[in-house]
């Protein structure tokens, strides 16, 4: 990706913070929670309550593709400027229509849409920007196809756009996967698996990829009634039966929550917290336990979680398999740490928004920071920073543009282009840093 990819908004400036904080922070919804709990609330039986769902263009793009597809949906907003509340029509198992949905830049929204897209009555065509059109969903459509659904890509083959041909329902069964680009495909399947007439049983002949991701749409399916069925990760079992119309309090998101969480980390005696509690299953959350082996001082208890900057970071090699979207914003930390950061487990970086490993590399190249890429990999070393001004290229990323907006807390000369990119997962990102520098 280029300039000439993304046409920019006006840049940022950023304002250096001038004394440590102490902050509650009130993230988003669970952008992750959501857009499951989205599709589950879409072929649920009656209507389905989401309160505190995470407003954003990803979600809003899955939320209303599904609405012009049969589930529509009524937006409640707060009196008293609260969170707002959705009211899902569920279709009982088929999407009464077909239809052309785009979802833009979403990764998640797409994948999930080519699956729900096999229980719909007719035909779907599933669309996203030029970016989205170039991530992958081969594996994808042959996992479907495996289940006898339908599909043709009208595109590059393989590559959306892809029709499905609704004949509404799928017969599910059985599947043997080795490691995906990305569990969301995996994901995708178990979150329609009810409304299939077999079920669906993955059986996995390598380690899953974003295993916690699996378990975070398990455990949401099991809180609905459902009797998943798992044999030590080497498989996943999820029957057909009924879901019954549901209400859920989406939480905080912990991919949100890292930045602030990380911005207490870069500033000495600074602290935030925030009200995910200890035992959640966000895959992000396992990015406090890098910042704890960085030196963050961190408390967790079942009502939050609370991070307090060290008199100095230290670098670490970190396993961040299980938290790739944190990745990004760890990266950066690892830039005002001493000595050298290795991140390992990222992979799957590759395929996103962006390529985040070689766009890490890029921006931070500019800090004056050693970089080295790897394929699955990124090591920093900060010895060689200069503290001269930057200006950041986001790559319409959203969350590299969040990640260095915090690095522009404690880094005078930080400008960020693009800034508006952040609205795909967290439009108040701007608003809620300026209220650090209170």
């Amino acid at each position: 990706m280029s300039r000439r990819d993304v046409e920019l908004d006006p840049p940022r400036t950023m304002d250096v913070v001038e004394r440590a904080f102490d902050r509650v922070m009130s993230p988003p919804g669970s952008k992750s929670l959501t857009n499951r709990a989205l599709i589950l609330a879409a072929f649920a039986r009656g209507e389905s309550l989401l309160r505190a769902p995470l407003v954003s263009q990803d979600t809003c793009g899955l939320r209303d593709a599904l609405a012009s597809l049969g589930a529509t949906c009524r937006v409640t907003h707060d009196s008293d400027g609260g969170p707002d509340a959705w009211t899902i029509q569920g279709c009982d198992g088929v999407l009464p229509k077909g239809g052309r949905v785009d979802l833009g830049d979403g990764g998640t929204p797409s994948r999930f849409m080519l699956a729900a897209a096999a229980l719909a009555a007719g035909d779907v065509v599933v669309d996203g920007s030029a970016r989205m059109r170039e991530r992958p969903v081969d594996e994808g459509v042959s996992l479907l196809r495996e289940l006898g659904v339908a599909l043709e890509g009208t595109g590059r083959p393989e590559h959306l756009p892809v029709t499905i041909s609704g004949s509404g329902g799928c017969a599910g069964g059985a599947l043997e996967v080795g490691q995906t680009a990305s569990s969301q495909f995996i994901s995708a399947l178990l979150l329609i698996a009810p409304w299939t007439r077999d079920g669906i049983t993955i059986r996995f002949t390598e380690s899953p990829t974003s295993r916690s991701y699996l378990a975070l749409t398990l455990d949401l399916l099991r809180r609905l009634g459902v009797d998943v069925g798992t044999s030590e990760a080497h498989s996943m079992h999820v029957p057909p039966g009924p879901v019954e119309g549901f209400e859920l309090a989406i939480e905080p998101d912990a991919s949100s929550a890292i930045y602030w969480w990380a911005a207490a980390a870069m500033v000495p005696g600074a602290s935030v917290h925030v009200a995910i509690p200890r035992e959640s299953l966000q895959p992000d959350l396992r990015a406090v336990d890098l910042l704890e082996a960085m030196g963050a001082h961190v408390v967790r208890t079942s009502e939050g979680i609370t991070v307090t900057g060290p008199a100095e970071l230290r670098g670490a090699t970190l396993d961040a398999e299980s938290c790739p979207d944190a990745a990004v914003m760890l990266a950066v930390v690892a830039a005002r740490a001493k000595g050298v950061t290795r991140l390992d487990g990222l992979h799957t970086l590759r395929v996103k928004e962006t390529d985040r490993i070689h766009a890490l590399a890029c921006e931070l190249g500019k800090t004056g920071c050693t970089v080295m890429e790897h394929p699955g990999a990124i090591e920093i070393d900060p010895s060689t920073t200069e503290e001269r001004p930057i200006s950041v290229f986001t790559w319409n990323d959203h969350r590299m543009a969040m990640a260095f907006g915090i690095l522009g807390l404690v880094r005078p000369g930080v400008v960020i282009e693009n800034p508006t990119c952040v609205n795909k997962s967290y439009p108040g990102f701007w608003d809620d840093r300026a209220a650090l520098l209170d």
